[in-house]
């Protein structure tokens, strides 16, 4: 019911159109004048349709006027030419028919649009709009004085507010509590770098800023659709756009309003919803010949059987509406979809391109990869176990790690993640992960147990040495981990008799007991007590579903498939094997993806060939070209492939990746398609569509969804002019009353745009 109060509320005219039908009815034979110009004698009823027909004409001329100014094409001409043309033949009713399709016309307009747009519109509506500032003495960037204790103090008082003592709006009547006292809420404008800000429970963050508090839990739904809320602790990076949960948290601004997260995306949003593919355009340049060809049937029907009547029922009919609403109705709503599922794309020409891709060039580690490398192994010492290290038991404090069983591979990864949590190393989060999962499974497996490990580690005495390592105490026990001779430059060789045979990766973790490392297997090295104790083997693994989504994209067609890495060939190999892709070009710098990508015409190299490429390319190992490329259509067949949504045109290429060496090749490409968790990277910045769940079966199904919507459209455009074809020729014989007529041509739009329409379902 609201949603159709606010559709009158756009379109007036309608209602008033409508009622406009009662004195037609009632007051048709009332003269209460004498005839105009002494020929045409309208009844009281039927000058209101004359009233109703001038404001709609001249309405209709001034869009016109305003669609010329903007570079579109008017073709509003037909329905003025409709609607004069029957009140010249004083067919009212007929008019009053054509009136009410016009502006019934609108308002299914304004529907469809609002529809399509529903999920985008959704993003916009969620936008940040206002910012709780702390204005304590010390604290931020609008102190005028730096009161350090008092500061603190407060600062204190407002981190443990809840949203009882800190409410976003109070009364005059409402005593303000001490932690509401401390800030002031401001439009997210205004906000400055430095600031620090309150987000109250529920609340959307509204820039994005350092994490103070000492940890929140925030609903990043809005921003890569992940369905469960992520734990962020003091000193991480907080998204604008992200929902704060149950407790209050404080943050440092690091990014103004307009640069922030949130704001990256609703750019793309309010680009992808002002842009217009070219196929949309095209139907709009089309729109003209139709005008002229309705013209040429309704003077043909006029000037054959002499009467004039023919003229107007013919125009009745005449509706280029499937070519000018249903075609970007649809094209909206594949934008809509794409959003939905968590892509977004900066034009609609993205959308159109996405439908002839022809081949998808991947980026290795982190796009078909899981984002950083994950740990496979961990390898033991010999004889280290049993829960003592070096003649000291494990625990410093005797809480985490003493006596519930041998000291194994879950204790290694628990202390080493403990350190690690603190690294910027690459190999840090990987780790830090395994860790706390290790933390976990020996929670588990001591649950009750009087000495159980606490969920939480005590860390302290944290130093990185970059490039060799991290070392720190956790629960009281001495931690390294890092390069092998960082690790063991605290070992205390009298203390331990075996150093001397430990002195080497090869001596510690001889290849006949551990076996060969693959090639694209990383370690690093953990020592424990001042003692070696294990190697942690880590390497990048394929995604999940990126086998089955590379399978999906052949099944759509995309057989050439290729992937672009600067990693050693081994590597790339292990890795392209495991998901189902042939042609590899390894061994690349930034400049080398890009040749690959601007010469994807080029014949391709048999398979496993490799050639030099200069000092610093390495080599490129490349497969055949898939054995369809470049082959053309028939006429027959180019016909179906249109209406499927498929690809007749030249060959689209797209490159996916996620890192900032991408960002020169995503901008290369015919599309650049970004793979991100929501975070904003120079690649998402230089891609044209933009995936925000970090899932890559989002590449087959951005294809599905783009063939699908331009499959709906072309469905919906070429039914409607079909149908308003023939019942124009229809017309033009007298085989379709006026007032019949005017009716029908609504139909006409009606099904033409509610087709358009489905390309809003799920049917790919």
């Amino acid at each position: 019911m609201r949603n159709a109060i606010a559709l009158i509320q756009r379109v007036p005219l309608l209602p008033l159109t409508v009622l406009c039908a009662i004195p037609l009815a009632v007051l048709s034979d009332v003269h209460p004048w004498q005839p105009w110009f002494g020929v045409v004698n309208p009844s009281l009823g039927q000058v209101f349709v004359i009233a109703l027909v001038t404001y709609t004409v001249v309405d209709a001329l001034a869009g016109m006027i305003r669609d010329l100014r903007s570079g579109r094409v008017g073709v509003d001409v037909l329905a003025v030419l409709a609607i004069l043309s029957t009140l010249a033949v004083q067919e009212y009713w007929a008019s009053w028919a054509v009136v009410l399709m016009v502006w019934s016309g609108e308002a299914i307009e304004e529907y469809a649009q609002a529809k399509a747009e529903s999920s985008l519109s959704a993003l916009a509506s969620a936008a940040p709009r206002n910012a709780h500032v702390v204005d304590l003495p010390g604290i931020g960037v609008r102190s005028e004085a730096d009161k350090a204790g008092e500061g603190r103090a407060a600062f204190r008082a407002v981190a443990g507010a809840g949203v009882a003592d800190a409410p976003v709006e109070k009364s005059d009547a409402e005593p303000e509590s001490e932690a509401s006292s401390h800030f002031h809420t401001l439009p997210v404008e205004e906000v400055r770098l430095g600031d620090v800000l309150v987000v109250l429970p529920g609340e959307t963050v509204p820039v994005d800023g350092e994490l103070l508090s000492a940890s929140a839990t925030l609903d990043l739904s809005a921003i890569n659709g992940e369905p469960v809320p992520r734990e962020m602790y003091a000193g991480a990076r907080v998204m604008s756009g992200a929902v704060n949960g149950s407790n209050t948290l404080t943050m440092r601004t690091t990014q103004l309003a307009q640069d922030s997260q949130y704001q990256r995306i609703l750019d793309l949003v309010t680009s992808a919803k002002e842009s217009r593919a070219a196929v949309v355009r095209t139907a709009d340049r089309l729109a003209v010949p139709f005008t002229v060809l309705a013209l040429l049937i309704a003077g043909v029907a006029w000037l054959v059987s002499g009467d004039a009547t023919r003229f107007a029922q013919v125009l009745v009919l005449a509706t280029p509406c499937p070519l000018l609403i249903a075609a970007p109705v649809a094209y909206m709503a594949g934008t809509g979809r794409l959003a939905k599922s968590g892509i977004l794309i900066k034009t609609q020409d993205v959308l159109e391109n996405l439908g002839q891709v022809s081949h998808v060039f991947f980026d290795k580690t982190g796009t078909l990869t899981v984002k950083t490398p994950q740990v496979a192994r961990v390898d033991l010492v010999d004889g280290f176990g049993g829960g003592q290290v070096g003649g000291a038991s494990i625990g410093g404090d005797g809480s985490n790690y003493k006596d519930y069983g041998d000291f194994d591979q879950d204790h290694i990864l628990a202390l080493a993640g403990a350190i690690e949590t603190y690294s910027v190393h690459i190999l840090a989060q990987g780790i830090a992960a395994a860790g706390e999962q290790a933390r976990h499974r020996l929670a588990e497996q001591t649950e009750g147990q009087y000495d159980a490990p606490r969920g939480y580690p005590v860390v302290n005495h944290v130093s990185e040495d970059a490039g060799n390592g991290v070392c720190g105490e956790v629960d009281g026990v001495p931690v390294r981990v890092g390069r092998f001779d960082y690790v063991i430059a605290t070992q205390d060789s009298a203390q331990d008799g075996d150093a001397g045979g430990l002195s080497s990766p090869a001596a510690a973790f001889p290849v006949a007991r551990f076996g060969q490392r693959a090639p694209d297997e990383m370690v690093t090295y953990v020592a424990v007590n001042g003692r070696l104790a294990a190697r942690i083997v880590l390497k990048d693994v394929p995604r999940a579903n990126a086998r089955e989504a590379l399978d999906q994209l052949r099944s759509l067609g995309v057989a050439r498939l290729t992937m672009l890495t600067g990693d050693h060939a081994a590597s790339a190999h292990i890795v392209a094997d495991s998901v189902g892709i042939a042609d590899v070009h390894a061994d690349l710098l930034p400049e080398d993806k890009l040749r690959a990508v601007a010469t994807r015409e080029q014949p391709a190299a048999r398979a496993n060939q490799t050639e030099a490429s200069g000092h610093g390319r390495g080599r490129a190992e490349t497969s055949e070209r898939s054995r369809d490329g470049g082959r053309s259509l028939g006429f027959a067949p180019s016909i179906r492939a249109r209406l499927r949504g498929e690809s007749t045109a030249r060959p689209i290429t797209m490159m996916v990746g996620d890192g900032v060496n991408d960002a020169p090749v995503l901008a290369t490409a015919d599309i650049g398609m970004a793979i991100t968790d929501g975070t904003s990277t120079a690649a998402s910045q230089s891609a044209q569509a933009v995936i925000m769940n970090d899932d890559i079966a989002a590449v087959p199904r951005a294809i599905a969804i783009a063939r699908r919507t331009k499959q709906v459209m072309l469905q919906a455009v070429i039914a409607g002019l079909a149908l308003a074809f023939l019942g124009m020729i229809a017309a033009a014989f007298n085989l379709i009353p006026v007032v019949v007529g005017a009716f029908l041509q609504e139909a006409i739009d009606v099904v033409s745009i509610l087709w358009a329409l489905t390309a809003l379902l799920e049917r790919d």
